[in-house]
């Protein structure tokens, strides 16, 4: 019963939002060509760009926003079919569509179409103009593969669904779109395999997104934070990526994608957190090859965010924990900072953040610059001044590397926000804080949901089948189901693919 009460209940949501579209503000076009172009520039406070073409010795008029339309077009697609005969009035072009709401005209407009009006006659054709900007496509700077494909989305939503669409060629992918934000009208899209996934799953993307009362929407970081589960957790609960290929693999397997307008970044839910330490270059390399690499991922979070608090634990609390050889050149390192280790971490940490941001800011050749310049002076700098040890400085190193490594940057920037109060904790009580800091993070991560599901799954709850694409990746041959955190309505993914293998031996012997 629950199943039929959900379908209805889709039914029912579709239907209204349907019907919230089809009521737009309505105001019937008169017979009277003044009265229509002057309700169309009042609508839109009489915008110098938008341009009134009088044609027909001031019988007709032909409006369009000058910065929206390709004048090519316009010639080709109004003027050119009348001056070579193949109608007899701009309203006969196949073309166009007719409407008698000045309402909807203006909104034409908006979008870059052209509308035509006629002196004693109350229809109204538009068509479409538009100019169209694209950035070619190509491979996201941020995230590179040595193998696969080297196309990303770009600001386009038609271009990236087209990026999606070649890859699956199924009538069963299914594209929604959405208006979200009530002065910016941005066009955002959904996309999910019809029969795959979760329909409960794509009902709350529905409601969240019909539920968000905003001026402006201008990118997908917007849209997540309206509809994410958790807003005020430091991990991310949507996966964003900038790859067509990263959004086909989740696809199908049960997920939901989202686009904006004017952005090159997807969002994908529901996510996990094992989704973020999984890239596109483990499934093009050999097995083993994909798992060493995911294992050092998945050892860089715990550098990443621990390694700092646990040099300050040994070294304020717990020196005994410390080899005997290495106790010396310890010691003979810290012995002359005039401050305690977590002052020399903090202060570490806060100059590796000053000269990342300050790369990010710059012009590419001089942010490299930057970033390998001043780390090799600033380290060597304050080693030798005496400010913090060279020890510390190696810890820092190690941690700013470990949290580069994740494929993910958004994750990345949360496991260095991380840092500080496990620093903080160790700093205070030594091996029990950074204990107890890690108990939070976990109960934290078990807690968590994004859409519904859980966000440590598979391992919290604890499902050892979908473990083989998790720390390890096995062959693709084995992971014949598709993992259950996706909710997917279709559990089989992979069928008996290496039946040729016995038939071979089976003829050998």
């Amino acid at each position: 019963m629950g199943f039929f009460k959900d379908f209805f209940h889709k039914d029912q949501r579709a239907d209204r939002r349907i019907s919230d579209e089809s009521q737009e503000p309505k105001q019937p076009s008169t017979r009277n060509l003044s009265n229509n172009i002057d309700y169309i520039l009042n609508a839109l406070k009489r915008t110098e760009d938008l341009k009134v073409r009088i044609l027909k010795k001031g019988d007709a008029a032909l409006l369009y926003i000058e910065p929206l339309v390709d004048q090519d077009k316009v010639q080709m697609n109004i003027f050119n079919p009348i001056e070579i005969g193949r109608v007899d009035s701009i309203h006969d072009i196949p073309s166009a569509k007719e409407t008698t709401n000045l309402e909807e005209a203006v909104n034409s407009l908006l979008r870059g179409h052209a509308v035509y009006l006629e002196d004693e006659n109350r229809r109204v054709s538009q068509f479409s103009v538009t100019s169209v900007f694209n950035r070619s496509v190509e491979e996201p700077a941020n995230e590179k593969v040595v193998r696969g494909s080297h196309d990303g989305f770009v600001e386009n939503i038609m271009v990236n669904i087209n990026l999606v669409r070649k890859r699956i060629e199924h009538r069963d992918l299914k594209v929604k779109f959405f208006k979200v934000g009530k002065k910016t009208n941005t066009n955002v899209a959904i996309l999910y395999m019809e029969g795959l996934a979760d329909p409960e799953v794509v009902l709350k993307m529905e409601e969240r997104l019909e539920a968000i009362d905003s001026d402006k929407v201008q990118s997908p970081g917007y849209v997540e934070e309206f509809v994410e589960d958790s807003a005020f957790s430091p991990f991310p609960q949507m996966l964003n990526t900038e790859r067509p290929d990263r959004v086909v693999a989740n696809l199908m397997e049960g997920r939901v994608a989202l686009f904006s307008e004017g952005s090159p970044t997807s969002l994908i839910a529901p996510a996990t957190f094992f989704m973020f330490y999984q890239a596109p270059d483990d499934y093009n390399t050999r097995w083993y090859t994909g798992t060493f690499v995911r294992l050092i991922r998945l050892a860089s979070f715990l550098i990443a965010v621990g390694l700092p608090a646990l040099y300050i634990a040994i070294v304020s609390f717990h020196f005994e924990v410390i080899p005997d050889d290495l106790i010396t050149p310890v010691k003979s390192s810290i012995n002359e900072i005039a401050y305690p280790p977590v002052v020399e971490a903090l202060v570490m940490v806060i100059i590796i953040e000053l000269i990342r941001e300050a790369g990010i800011r710059l012009p590419s050749p001089v942010g490299q610059t930057i970033g390998i310049v001043g780390g090799l002076v600033i380290g060597d700098a304050v080693v030798r001044a005496g400010l913090i040890s060279n020890i510390m400085v190696i810890v820092i190193a190690l941690t700013a590397i470990s949290s580069f490594v994740v494929p993910s940057n958004e994750l990345s920037t949360t496991l260095r926000l991380l840092t500080f109060p496990l620093i903080c904790l160790s700093a205070t009580l030594g091996f029990v804080g950074l204990i107890f800091g890690f108990l939070f993070i976990a109960v934290h991560l078990t807690k968590l949901e994004s859409f519904g599901v859980p966000y440590f799954a598979p391992v919290a709850p604890l499902r050892l089948k979908d473990l083989k694409d998790t720390f390890v990746r096995f062959p693709i041959f084995m992971m014949k189901n598709r993992p259950k955190d996706a909710h997917p309505m279709d559990y089989k993914a992979i069928g008996e693919s290496r039946e040729w293998k016995k038939n071979e031996q089976s003829k050998k012997s």
